[in-house]
């Protein structure tokens, strides 16, 4: 029996976002970094099949002929949105399409002279463990115009630069080290985890660090929230979970400035 989305691997919550693949090989095969086939084996990862449906002359293709259509038909690249309730980071509307990609927790939208969301659907057959993963993208048209709350690369890398001071003062003082032995293993698990290529050919180095900060972040801020710590009581959860919201925020806008990077600022500041 097929699954949607919700349930996911043991092993795979530190992943790229599968829009973030999209992005970042989508763009570095229309710059001409990337080969279709290589570009498609980074956008479907450990991923079993992609599948796109609402592009015109590709409806349920596979992905070198989608992304070969969308070229033709004068998409020059891609950016990443990563929305959450409140905080539409990358999306530039309809509320119709807002709507869409806010349950999925992401989307991409196409650059150029046709503007398009994706939003993935992910379909899971089998028992856990043993699951084959397919992947179908769902595009529908979006407004043109200038995603929300994405900042400059040096913005962001500033801005995540004091959020890790933030995050690391946060979880001293609220005592989520005094957890014991279960947060110090999984720490320990998230550094020896083989880490996966980020972004793809062509990206400049900032663009890189940025992500790889966001990421530190945002495994920081999950180990924080799924451990008690020393706040036992809903008071002190809720005082935390307010905390961390900010810094969850920021790492999220910075992951977007990230991959939205070969779009918005291709030849600005390499270092």
């Amino acid at each position: 029996m097929a699954q949607n989305t919700g349930e996911s691997r043991p092993d795979d919550r530190f992943d790229e976002p599968r829009s973030g693949r999209l992005v970042a090989w989508g763009n570095a095969w229309l710059g001409g970094f990337a080969s279709p086939d290589h570009a498609g084996e980074g956008i479907r990862g450990r991923d079993d099949a992609h599948t796109v449906e609402g592009i015109e002359g590709a409806a349920g293709s596979g992905l070198t002929l989608a992304l070969g259509r969308l070229r033709a038909q004068g998409v020059t690249g891609f950016r990443l949105a990563l929305p959450a309730p409140g905080h539409p980071v990358g999306l530039t509307g309809p509320a119709s399409f807002n709507e869409r990609a806010l349950p999925a927790g992401e989307a991409v939208l196409t650059v150029g002279e046709l503007s398009l969301g994706l939003v993935p659907e992910v379909v899971r057959h089998g028992p856990v463990g043993d699951q084959l993963v397919r992947v179908v993208w769902h595009a529908s048209p979006v407004e043109p115009g200038i995603p929300a709350d994405v900042p400059q690369l040096r913005d962001a890398e500033r801005e995540l630069a004091q959020t890790l001071r933030e995050a690391t003062e946060l979880l001293l003082r609220l005592d989520v080290a005094g957890a014991g032995p279960e947060v110090q293993r999984a720490l320990e698990a998230y550094r020896r985890r083989r880490q996966p290529e980020l972004l793809a050919p062509g990206y400049q180095p900032r663009a890189v660090r940025v992500l790889q900060s966001a990421r530190q972040v945002r495994a920081v801020l999950d180990l924080a929230a799924t451990t008690d710590g020393a706040a036992v009581s809903a008071g002190e959860m809720a005082a935390r979970e307010a905390a961390m919201r900010p810094l969850e925020r920021a790492a999220r806008r910075a992951a977007v400035a990230a991959y939205n990077a070969m779009v918005d600022e291709p030849a600005r500041d390499p270092f």
